[in-house]
């Protein structure tokens, strides 16, 4: 009888995506079976909580499954889902990128039912990090269930190759991970260890190997890719790793960032921004707030007056760039004035596409012990800007109505344009294609398109 091939179920950000796209390739390579992967999240608790509950449902419907837990909420709080029943075996985030790991922890076809995972390098407690599987560091647990590493030891990000994104018109490539800063709402750091950067060589011939197997689209991801350059040989900034990237494969057709830090470009990305057509004229900025108090307060490295300059100067350059944020919504002592200039920030920049957070308290973070804005005060907040976010962006697809624009297909008849809006065409194309389309008339929050 056929064995299922292993599910992913991703929470989170788009390097998780990226990520779990690895993971799959390093599962399918082991010859793993019969088993679900959870990549978690640990942005809020709420992430957390919806993982267990996914964890839960999953092992109803698949009791023979092996369940794996991997991701930042597994890095930062392993034994909480150790503790989970339902999970066979809890991964750190560096070790779910290192293959071997995956190979080692392929039951025996033998196993027709469910029973203990094999350990990596031993049996039993012998089998915690502390064994030391090849290439895994230093570890914190003696415990069965737990695969973990201390994070802040790990030195290097891979450059880990994948055929593609399965799903997905665009590729995501990472291109560095982890942060040197400490925001304090964020505990995103202690999931991913300090930054490190992956080097030029194999980001161009990961980019060489999406775009021969027919990917027109790629975006750079990171956690703090503007952080891009300082554990590398020469430190060459994101602007400098962009444009020999885009030298090394001129067949690229185009190129997109994941969130820019407003003070942290690089002369180079400036210089790209303003030359380069390959990049797209769609920034999206770690904005999180529009107030100087609060920006201090969160530990920013940016003011208000910081992101309103960055907004200037690209559209000096382009004047059609489009521009999104992150913007968290009732941080601790946040007044109804210093709201205010988060939303009025939103007009002055222009900015159109808002992935708004209602701010969510995280244990150990400095934020969780300040003053706390009242549970309803952040919901109606959060409900106000995305409100603001749908107005904004009613009036950017007006603005794109009525145009010729290169669109690159999602999926069936959807694509989006070369500044991320979405089209839908009166023809179904096949997904990664770039079509000439002209744009027709907005419904809801989409263009309606010709293709040309």
């Amino acid at each position: 009888m056929t064995k299922k091939a292993p599910e992913l179920v991703t929470f989170g950000c788009r390097l998780n995506t990226y990520e779990s796209e690895v993971m799959r390739a390093h599962a399918a390579n082991a010859g793993l079976e019969e088993a679900i992967i959870f990549n978690t999240c640990a942005v809020t608790k709420e992430a957390e909580r919806q993982a267990r509950q996914a964890i839960r449902k999953a092992r109803k419907k698949n009791p023979k499954a092996k369940i794996l837990v991997t991701g930042c909420a597994a890095q930062i709080n392993p034994e909480m889902f150790a503790g989970m029943e339902e999970v066979d075996r809890v991964i750190g985030n560096d070790l779910k990128l290192k293959g071997e790991v995956w190979k080692d922890l392929n039951p025996s076809p033998s196993h027709a039912t469910r029973g203990p995972l094999p350990l990596p390098m031993g049996e039993g407690n012998e089998a915690s990090p502390q064994s030391g599987v090849s290439g895994v560091g230093e570890g914190l647990y003696n415990h069965p269930k737990i695969l973990v590493n201390d994070i802040m030891s790990v030195k290097e990000t891979a450059g880990h190759l994948i055929e593609g994104v399965e799903g997905h018109a665009r590729a995501f490539i990472q291109v560095q991970n982890g942060c040197d800063h400490r925001c304090t709402f964020c505990i995103i750091p202690y999931g991913r260890g300090n930054s490190r950067s992956v080097p030029i060589g194999e980001i161009a011939a990961q980019v060489r190997k999406l775009v021969e197997s027919g990917y027109n689209e790629i975006v750079f991801t990171g956690v703090d890719v503007t952080s891009y350059r300082a554990d590398l040989p020469g430190q060459p900034t994101l602007g400098q790793m962009i444009r020999r990237v885009l030298a090394l494969v001129p067949e690229l057709p185009r190129l997109r960032l994941s969130s820019l830090d407003p003070v942290e470009i690089d002369d180079d990305l400036w210089r790209l921004i303003a030359e380069e057509e390959r990049l797209m004229p769609h920034l999206h900025m770690s904005l999180q707030a529009g107030d100087d108090m609060i920006l201090k307060r969160m530990k920013r490295r940016h003011l208000r007056a910081d992101a309103i300059a960055m907004c200037e100067r690209a559209r000096a350059y382009r004047p059609d760039m489009a521009f999104g944020a992150d913007i968290i919504a009732g941080f601790p002592t946040e007044t109804d004035e210093m709201f205010e200039n988060t939303m009025r920030i939103v007009e002055e920049c222009d900015l159109t596409f808002l992935h708004v957070f209602p701010y969510s308290e995280r244990e150990g973070t400095p934020a969780a012990k300040m003053p706390q804005v009242p549970h309803e005060a952040r919901k109606e907040r959060a409900a106000r800007l995305r409100e603001l976010g749908r107005r904004q962006m009613q009036k950017f697809l007006q603005n794109h109505a009525g145009k010729e624009y290169e669109v690159i297909v999602e999926q069936n008849n959807t694509g989006r344009t070369p500044h991320f809006a979405q089209v839908r065409l009166d023809q179904n194309q096949v997904a990664g294609r770039l079509i000439r389309a002209k744009t027709i008339e907005v419904e809801g929050d989409y263009l309606t398109g010709e293709i040309i």
